[in-house]
């Protein structure tokens, strides 16, 4: 009697685009139709999360099994080294099955983005598994378009950077690029503002949420901003 090994199943990081399901590509959506699994991050009080909002778009209740994994909001290296392990001992009980499992992603799985996590702890704890990633229009590209602006052209300098305290770090970047993205701008916006204008940008600056979804909001006077609690997806961009 013989038998045969379970061949085991592919991992996909699919990036589904900055929030209009029509943004996504026919490669990320040939593969969620094709992948066993779908696994998307889930929020702890049961909202839907941004990925799971677009790709829930193109499939049908019943149609595939998906899989919420809640990752933790913290700095803690201990704390999130056993919750992206244990993440990953999820996604091998199922991958071990033979089942192909595709993890979505909010804009380009390779930038600024969780699944670059998910593919190195699953790299390193099962390094067996062939792991893909499918690229996807990211929020930097969704809102130059919104804002109909063009960010890089001929020798122009462009950057995409997590925006921060560090106020000096931040000047530096402004003045050494032609354009720039600020993500994770929500925490810092009444410094960007206050060092746009003293640079005297701030009327080169805009401020999108959510970019390209249904909740999009735009704001192209970034002082109406000061002292507002922003969304977490919410972008800068700055084009001098």
């Amino acid at each position: 009697m013989s038998t045969t090994a379970t061949k085991i199943g592919r991992l996909y990081g699919l990036g589904v685009g900055p929030g209009d399901p029509e943004l996504i590509t026919v490669k990320a959506f040939r593969l969620m139709k094709e992948v066993d699994v779908i696994a998307y991050p889930k929020k702890r009080m049961g909202s839907k999360s941004y990925a799971h909002q677009i790709m829930e778009a193109y499939i049908q209740p019943g149609e595939k099994e998906l899989l919420g994994l809640v990752f933790p909001m913290t700095k803690d290296e201990e704390v999130l080294a056993a919750s992206w392990e244990k993440t990953a001992v999820t996604i091998w009980e199922h991958l071990a099955q033979g089942r192909d499992v595709a993890f979505v992603t909010e804009g380009d799985p390779n930038l600024y983005s969780t699944w670059i996590h998910m593919a190195r702890t699953m790299k390193a704890l099962y390094p067996e598994v062939e792991i893909h990633s499918v690229p996807g229009i990211s929020s930097a590209l969704g809102a130059a378009a919104r804002l109909g602006l063009h960010l890089a052209d001929g020798d122009d300098h462009f950057a995409i950077i997590p925006a921060t305290e560090d106020r000096a770090a931040m000047r530096h970047a402004i003045e050494n690029h032609d354009a720039l993205v600020f993500i994770k701008v929500a925490k810092v916006i009444d410094l960007m503002i206050e060092l746009l204008t003293e640079l005297g940008l701030d009327k080169k600056a805009s401020v999108v949420t959510k970019v390209t979804s249904g909740e999009e909001q735009i704001w192209l006077d970034i002082h109406e901003l000061k002292g507002q609690e922003l969304n977490y997806l919410t972008l800068l961009v700055v084009r001098k």
